[in-house]
């Protein structure tokens, strides 16, 4: 079992940074690809971005490319999430979450809320 658990959001104003971390305890993340998801409220869940196993492949949603950056260091089994130029659209709850492809995401944290005031 992984448990994951989701630091450094809060409050920030527009055109700020967060950095967010995701860190798991349980079982080593090195064999999982990591992705990073977020809801706001009265909204869909939606995906925002994934890293592989080995950190050589990431991808992200349109709406964050140029922006976030994923990135993960496995000696401290932590994933992170860099966040630019943040706007008040990305007001949300954000989530990581483990999985080994091709099987669906297995793992979920609890999440940390990111406020971006206009």
């Amino acid at each position: 079992q992984v448990q994951l658990v989701e630091s450094g959001g809060g409050l920030v104003q527009a055109g700020g940074s967060l950095r967010l971390s995701c860190t798991a305890s349980g079982r080593t993340l090195s064999a999982y690809l990591m992705g990073w998801f977020r809801q706001a409220p009265g909204k869909e869940r939606e995906f925002v971005a994934s890293i592989s196993w080995s950190g050589g492949r990431t991808t992200y949603a349109e709406s964050v490319k140029g922006r976030f950056a994923v990135s993960r260091d496995n000696a401290k089994n932590t994933a992170y999430l860099q966040m630019n130029s943040l706007r008040p659209e990305d007001t949300a709850v954000y989530s990581c979450a483990a999985r080994i492809p091709p099987n669906e995401y297995k793992y979920w944290g609890q999440g940390t809320l990111v406020t971006v005031s206009s």
